[in-house]
């Protein structure tokens, strides 16, 4: 049986002749995680497109090896030309793959990169390049998984949720229930200080692993509920505030609702709907412990029942004090 000729590495990593040494190792890292036996074992030709990119990024990996192969001085298999077929790819040889039975059954795979000596081209080698850095940020640990030496199992995939919070559990750093995507529900204390959007991190409450890996975790977005009363501006509250005339006309003092309860708050005499009060710390914590405030502002409300006094008054008030409250208007 003939030997299988090997594609340009620029086509089997899918980058332009022109890309970088980012943009090859960046392709390199997305075809090793879709391609890794371990994740394709109901494909027999795993094992071979998995080798074949191996073998194309030791070429376009290093850029010794690159700029010999742009000058036509070695082939796509990384030999130089006049002896393709030589080793190319073979266990242990450059760009080689080896899958082995191990201990009890279990197989791991080997990767050469063209360096000599351990699987990644480690010491005793020279023209290789070290890609365990790459294995290790796809695959979570030491050395690509399926059985490789020291590495960790994969986690499994994150959780991505949110959740309403109300304004009154926010304050108090209380709990909310959080439905996860598979429909389990979370109860989730809600970290001091919390704010509008903010995100949180449940360690280990993610998708289970299928390699034996640690779950993954749940990432919640907590979003402030909409509150019939409050208006959240950062730390600070706002709230519209409705007296009577005779209150903005002589002032007093009126009960004003809180995410803590009612606190007491004098109209001073004379106040028009529109004017806007303060009362200190009552606002929301943050995480530091300093207080926002409650802004309050006032609106003059009338009676809600048609009342023929009332009316008359206003008409002495309309014949005999008229004033113009526009006139500033222009």
């Amino acid at each position: 049986m003939g030997l299988r000729s090997m594609r340009n590495p620029y086509d089997v990593l899918g980058v332009a002749k022109g890309a970088n040494a980012d943009e090859v190792k960046k392709a390199f890292r997305k075809l090793a995680k879709k391609l890794h036996p371990d994740q394709n074992k109901n494909d027999p030709k795993a094992q071979e497109k998995f080798s074949e990119i191996n073998t194309a990024y030791e070429i376009l990996g290093d850029a010794e090896k690159r700029g010999q192969f742009d000058r036509g001085e070695i082939g796509a298999d990384g030999k130089p030309r006049g002896f393709e077929g030589f080793g190319a790819g073979g266990p242990g040889g450059p760009g080689g793959f080896r899958r082995q039975a191990g201990p009890g059954g279990a197989e791991h795979f080997e990767f050469n990169f063209g360096g000599g000596g351990g699987p990644f081209g480690g010491a005793g080698g020279g023209g290789g390049f070290d890609a365990s850095d790459i294995f290790s940020g796809i695959f979570g640990g030491g050395r690509a998984r399926g059985g490789a030496r020291g590495g960790a199992a994969p986690k499994g995939e994150d959780f991505v949720a949110s959740a309403l919070v109300p304004l009154v559990e926010a304050a108090r750093a209380g709990k909310v229930t959080v439905v996860m995507p598979t429909g389990r529900t979370l109860e989730v204390k809600i970290p001091k200080g919390v704010e509008d959007g903010q995100q949180i991190r449940l360690r280990g409450q993610g998708q289970p692993s299928p390699y034996g890996g640690e779950p993954g975790d749940a990432i919640i977005t907590l979003k402030f509920a909409p509150h019939p009363l409050f208006k959240v501006e950062g730390r600070d509250l706002r709230l519209n505030l409705p007296i009577t005339l005779y209150e903005a006309a002589l002032g007093g003092k009126v009960d004003v609702p809180t995410l803590e309860g009612k606190v007491e708050l004098t109209v001073p005499a004379g106040s028009s709907s529109g004017r806007r009060l303060r009362l200190r710390g009552k606002g929301l914590e943050s995480a530091t412990g300093t207080r926002g405030d409650l802004y309050v502002t006032l609106q003059i409300a009338l009676p809600e029942a048609a009342d023929p006094d009332f009316d008359d008054l206003m008409r002495k008030w309309r014949d005999q004090r008229p004033y113009d409250p526009r006139k500033n208007l222009g």
